[in-house]
């Protein structure tokens, strides 16, 4: 896996385009705290962003300096594992602002700020992932151990189990050691009272997002590992991702009911990049077999790109055609 496959004025201007579009998103999006998104504002940025996207796949098809139709699924199949995984980071951020009382005026104010930090956050995962499976591409093998656990997890855990966001350790820290107001202050992170500077509830909220997506990067960033080991298609699948969170997030919020079994291809994913991971890792599998006096023989298997993307889209409109189904038959029951 070569880092420097692009020059780096080419990372410096994907940096600068990122910059540039979240400033048009936040323009477009309307004003600072003054403006409640609707849901067919949300579905057309959505469009919008999932365009820019294709546009940048192309862009990758046609100019990429190397294997360019290979990057260029190798960038969807990874868009399509971060989208979707990023789909449940969104449920989570429906059941914070409602913790926080957040007003949905107030919302996309906090997640532009949140997705912000968490491209920066996720570049730096990403840069140091990169760095250390070229030292030590073993652990590849113990990323597939650890999405086979989530993916699992994911499959039997209830729903209903919902995380107290007061108990997150980055809240509890927070608060010990900077004041935070009893009430929201329309869109301020910060006011002064009673002579003292203090944090809003819109703020704590951003930290529990940030520290949130942090938890949500673990996950899915070896993940898109599996499909790719080029730094800058698993960057900038990954960015491209999640730039375009805001708008769905306001797209989502309407329609989460349709959503039930979504948690059960997420899970199945998560699996399958685990196994694909593995499969590719049989080198050291085999090793590890002959030192406990195992003769494995694990072949090399090598999943094509074509058909990941298949089976990534295959299970995410699967689960997404069950939770309509299901939500359907309950409404009719009821």
């Amino acid at each position: 896996m070569n880092s420097l496959v692009l020059p780096l004025w080419a990372w410096i201007v994907f940096y600068v385009l990122v910059l540039l579009m979240l400033v048009a998103d936040l323009k477009m999006f309307g004003k600072k705290g003054q403006h409640e998104v609707k849901v067919g504002e949300a579905l057309r940025m959505t469009a919008v962003w999932i365009g820019v996207s294709l546009l940048f796949c192309a862009a990758i098809y046609f100019f990429y300096p190397v294997n360019s139709h290979e990057m260029a699924l190798e960038f969807m199949a990874g868009y399509l594992i971060e989208k979707s995984l990023s789909m449940d980071n969104l449920f989570v951020f429906l059941m914070l602002f409602s913790f926080f009382g957040i007003e949905r005026k107030y919302q996309h104010e906090v997640l532009f700020w949140g997705i912000f930090g968490a491209l920066v956050l996720r570049s730096i995962f990403i840069f140091a992932g990169v760095a250390i499976i070229e030292r030590f591409e073993w652990v590849l093998g113990l990323f597939g151990l650890f999405l086979l656990y989530t993916g699992g997890k994911m499959l039997v855990h209830d729903e209903d189990e919902l995380t107290d966001p007061s108990q997150n350790i980055i809240v509890r820290w927070f608060g010990k050691v900077y004041p935070v107001a009893d009430r929201m202050h329309g869109d301020r992170f910060f006011v002064v009272e009673q002579g003292r500077r203090m944090a809003t509830p819109l703020f704590v909220a951003l930290l529990v997002i940030e520290t949130t997506d942090v938890a949500f990067a673990v996950d899915s960033i070896p993940a898109v590992f599996s499909v790719s080991r080029d730094p800058f298609i698993v960057l900038t699948s990954n960015i491209f991702a999640i730039l375009g969170l805001r708008a769905l997030y306001f797209a989502l919020a309407a329609v989460a009911k349709y959503f039930k079994c979504l948690k059960y291809g997420l899970g199945l994913i998560l699996m399958f990049v685990g196994v694909k991971m593995l499969l590719a890792m049989n080198e050291y599998i085999n090793s590890l077999g002959a030192l406990a006096g195992l003769s494995l023989n694990i072949p090399h298997i090598e999943i094509p790109t074509p058909i990941s993307l298949a089976i990534i889209f295959g299970l995410l409109f699967l689960s997404m055609l069950f939770s309509v189904i299901v939500t359907d038959k309950k409404t009719i029951d009821n």
